[in-house]
């Protein structure tokens, strides 16, 4: 499992937090080998019941979610993303996905309330 260790900044603590994939089983599969935790999930619905769940969870700081998956709930992963800073939730394309662009500065917009 791969590890970050980060410093509070008080220098009091210090916190191992985990990365998990959540995704489609090759898109999971690719970060298992590299040592990542994963979820392998069919559905949007069923990866927000699983980052939801991650509210209970100190140790995740950062979830990586296909984009494939990502792309239908993304409304709720920005206000997950405004109300809780840790884990970090970021979407990576899946493989064999082609580009797509995304506008941060709405995302931005959108998790700020502006």
């Amino acid at each position: 499992m791969f590890y970050k260790e980060l410093k509070s900044t008080s220098g009091l603590r210090e916190d191992k937090l985990r990365i998990m994939a959540v995704g489609s089983r090759i898109f999971v599969t690719s970060f298992q080998l590299a040592g990542v935790e994963g979820i392998k999930v069919e559905s949007a619905s069923e990866a927000l019941e699983h980052i939801n769940s991650l509210d209970n969870v100190s140790d995740v700081g950062l979830v990586l979610i296909s984009e494939d998956i990502g792309k239908d709930i993304r409304t709720q992963l920005t206000n997950i993303r405004a109300n809780r800073p840790i884990p970090l939730i970021f979407e990576l394309p899946a493989p064999g996905s082609t580009k797509e662009n995304v506008d941060y500065r709405a995302l931005l917009k959108q998790i700020l309330g502006v």
